[in-house]
């Protein structure tokens, strides 16, 4: 036991740890079956069994599966934006874009990869209003005001503009990369970017 902790302290914390530990547990295992099998065709079911708990301790976590989608999703987005925070430099758009190119080619190239995980997840949740889809939304307006704001860095005209080319450049490289040869996407990436930038200033 840790110096300083007394015995009722560490009754009380033990099962919160405990009950952390399961949450990413579950967590872990939705992220990987998501991805790799669908959202849909991946049952709770499934989870439960890939876990090694009870339902009764699923559900005790994630109520329903809805629930567990929009978790899955936060959890994709968080490490999105770690990711985003890390590559870019501010007042520096073109290296900015040229690491977040440089990042999407070697995902691309990754065993596995399927794509974006939100767009998966809008092609499978049509209803406009499903909490799923709120939370695709939330995460591509944080994302277009990213690229917005590497556009005012570049110093172009209409940064808003400049922000929805660069996403959906940025959208169809992913698509690419999973569809077509991935080798090839950060360069081609990269150029449409900076086209993006200087047409943008014109």
């Amino acid at each position: 036991m840790a110096a300083g902790v007394e015995p009722e302290a560490a009754q009380e914390t033990a099962p919160k740890r405990s009950a952390g530990a399961t949450r990413a547990r579950i967590l872990e295992a939705t992220s990987r079956l998501f991805y790799s099998q669908g959202i849909r065709a991946t049952s709770a079911d499934r989870i439960i069994e890939e876990v090694g708990i009870t339902k009764v301790t699923f559900y005790r976590h994630f109520r329903t599966k809805s629930d567990l989608v929009v978790a899955y999703l936060d959890q994709q987005a968080s490490a999105e934006r770690e990711w985003f925070e890390r590559v870019r430099r501010a007042g520096d758009a073109v290296t900015s874009l040229h690491a977040i190119a440089a990042g999407i080619g070697t995902v691309s190239c990754s065993p596995g990869f399927r794509g974006c995980a939100f767009i998966n997840a809008a092609a499978e949740f049509a209803d406009p209003h499903d909490p799923v889809r709120a939370a695709v939304d939330h995460h591509r307006r944080w994302m277009l005001e990213e690229f917005a704001g590497i556009s005012e860095d570049a110093g172009v005209r209409d940064a808003q503009e400049a922000a929805r080319q660069l996403m959906i450049l940025r959208d169809g490289a992913m698509v690419n990369g999973y569809l077509g040869a991935a080798e090839s996407v950060t360069a081609s990436l990269e150029a449409a970017f900076d086209s993006v930038l200087a047409a943008s200033r014109t």
